[in-house]
């Protein structure tokens, strides 16, 4: 029975959200569903209680992503493969099942499903960002972004060597070579973007720091060089649509400035522990709306 942990923390809208659509035809025994509510201060705990037997719910008072994620690895009564996912990120349960087949079949030691983001309601300033980020060559095949993540058995002996980073899903990506891993096509994950620029900077600051914070160890230089966007890709994306995408590169790459700029305070300073958190996606999780 594979097992998915789900760490949470103040996700109590988005879980009221996520857990319908994964529990949803479930079969009995299908799925091991667990919740990491770790360092809460509001009801994330009793949102997931709510589904009863269904979901396992485990509490911590420490705010920690990573360490949530090994409790919820210890915890596990299931098998493999098994699935970590973000609570702000909706998944269904077809999703799921693919995900499971597609490790399942023994070819690849991670999966991860396709990003749906969903950019219609959001300004220009952020959607000509995402217009960008997603034709990345990188960033389509990438593990991280997605807010979830398969792994066979093997692929999780390679995930629990890995030392604690401040951006898991990066960390994780990286620790697989292409032929280890895959996208599959047919399953989605729902990713809420930001509603503001000045979300949009402090997600990506975030991410520029949890690069610098993996690029400076050793065992993922090499990877983490390769991932970085080309300026050959950003002047392929040019070409290939001169009018619309000449503006949105610059546009990219002054945001990808800004962010740098500010990670560079946090890499000076050793923080890797300050989580700049993006509340404006979240504001609708709990009506079904968008959210992140």
């Amino acid at each position: 029975m594979p097992s998915i942990i789900v760490p949470a923390f103040n996700e109590a809208p988005a879980l009221r959200r996520l857990l319908p659509r994964l529990l949803e035809g479930a079969r009995p025994g299908e799925f091991e569903v667990l919740v990491i509510a770790n360092g809460c201060t509001d009801d994330s705990a009793q949102a997931a209680r709510s589904f009863g037997s269904r979901v396992r719910v485990l509490e911590t008072p420490v705010a920690n992503k990573f360490r949530a994620m090994r409790l919820g690895d210890e915890a596990a009564a299931g098998g493999f493969p098994r699935i970590y996912l973000d609570a702000d990120v909706e998944l269904g349960l077809d999703d799921a099942r693919l995900l499971v087949a597609a490790l399942e079949s023994g070819g690849f030691l991670a999966a991860a499903p396709e990003r749906e983001i969903p950019t219609a309601d959001c300004p220009w300033t952020v959607r000509w960002y995402y217009d960008v980020w997603l034709r990345l060559p990188v960033v389509r095949a990438g593990l991280f972004g997605r807010g979830v993540i398969a792994v066979s058995e093997a692929g999780y002996a390679r995930l629990a060597a890995i030392p604690e980073l401040m951006g898991d899903d990066l960390a994780a990506s990286l620790a697989f070579s292409e032929a280890q891993r895959t996208i599959v096509v047919d399953a989605h994950a729902r990713i809420h973007p930001p509603r503001t620029l000045a979300d949009l900077v402090r997600r990506r600051t975030r991410v520029n720091t949890v690069t610098a914070q993996a690029g400076a160890r050793a065992e993922f230089a090499d990877a983490g060089a390769q991932a970085r966007t080309s300026r050959a890709d950003l002047k392929a994306l040019i070409r290939s649509a001169p009018v619309r995408m000449a503006p949105r590169v610059a546009w990219f790459l002054c945001v990808t400035a800004v962010a740098r700029r500010r990670s560079r305070k946090a890499v000076a300073a050793g923080d890797f522990k300050t989580w700049l958190r993006d509340e404006s996606s979240r504001e609708t999780a709990g009506s079904g709306g968008t959210a992140a």
